[in-house]
């Protein structure tokens, strides 16, 4: 406990931000789809109150669309649940969904997956492994204020902190096709930093926004390990999530791919940041493997479908 108090001292002396109490759930849940689970939506409140998790992690809206927002009052039912539970708002910092509010029919008219005139400078083609969803300029203004102002809502309907998904989304231009090959730290030729950095600043300038309104907000983002490596980042974050460390659906991961993810995690666990785990496998035989290798690795796991559609388990 000393250690961790001269611990909070020097960070906060160094300028760094972090929340202000410590943040060690040991279970969690992951639920996107809840209308696709539970109807009416009183049935998921309920089922959230009572899943024993100590995070719950949900969309901000029950249909995970343009309305139906979650209300302030279920937020808290659900957070009531559990003595000291947290829950916190999943949101898109790396790619736009033309599901969500701010999309306008007229980006994409013909629906071709390829931005069309008039759209945001910001929007770049779909990515075809997910439906609806477009890669962006991460780091252009335009596209950082549509984010933050969405941040600036899920505050106000009373969740704990934000999920940020697609923080990887750097991976995706570090590939030269030039040369067909895959560049680490490769730079942005609109900025002169590298796509990491970039990502690295967005994530900061998140935090730095939330915890200038709401001083204990968490932030958490989803994969992108390889940022643990950059100066400030771990001290901004309040945990990380990571997807397919040991397994990949229903295969084991190599494990040259698994030492070198928990070489960038030990980052993460050095500053106390807990360390959550999603994999989906459905094999017994490989859910009890994740079970022994998270349990072995200090890893807070869930299992659940790749979808989101249930509460899962967290052992």
């Amino acid at each position: 406990m000393k250690l961790f108090l001269l611990l909070t001292a020097l960070l906060c002396s160094s300028g760094a931000t972090i929340a202000r109490e410590p943040f060690h759930p040991q279970s969690f849940t992951f639920l996107l789809q809840a209308d696709a689970k539970f109807k009416p939506r009183e049935k998921g409140v309920q089922a959230l109150a009572e899943s024993g998790r100590d995070l719950v992690v949900i969309d901000y809206s029950y249909t995970s669309g343009r309305f139906e927002k979650w209300t302030r009052q279920e937020i808290e039912k659900i957070r009531g649940g559990k003595k000291g539970r947290k829950v916190v708002s999943y949101i898109s910092i790396g790619e736009a969904e033309n599901y969500r509010a701010y999309w306008r029919p007229v980006w994409d008219r013909d629906n071709d997956g390829r931005p069309d005139k008039g759209a945001p400078s910001f929007l770049l083609p779909i990515n075809p492994g997910w439906a609806g969803n477009y890669r962006v300029k991460y780091w252009d203004p335009a596209w950082q204020k549509i984010v933050l102002l969405m941040i600036d809502e899920i505050i106000l309907q009373g969740f704990d902190g934000v999920y940020l998904d697609i923080v990887d989304a750097f991976e995706g231009f570090e590939y030269n096709p030039a040369n067909n090959k895959w560049v680490k730290g490769r730079i942005n030729p609109e900025t002169g930093l590298s796509y990491r950095e970039e990502m690295v600043s967005w994530v900061g300038k998140i935090a730095e926004h939330v915890r200038a309104r709401k001083g204990d907000f968490l932030v958490i983002p989803q994969n992108g390990a390889q940022l643990l490596e950059h100066d400030g980042f771990v001290s901004r974050i309040s945990a990380i999530g990571i997807e397919d460390l040991f397994t990949e659906g229903n295969k084991k991961r190599d494990l040259e791919s698994v030492a070198l993810i928990l070489k960038f995690l030990e980052e993460a666990r050095k500053e106390g940041k807990p360390i959550l785990l999603i994999e989906y496998p459905t094999v017994k035989s490989l859910r009890d493997y994740s079970i022994a290798a998270a349990k072995e690795q200090g890893l807070i796991l869930l299992l659940t479908d790749r979808s989101l559609k249930t509460l899962g388990d967290s052992p």
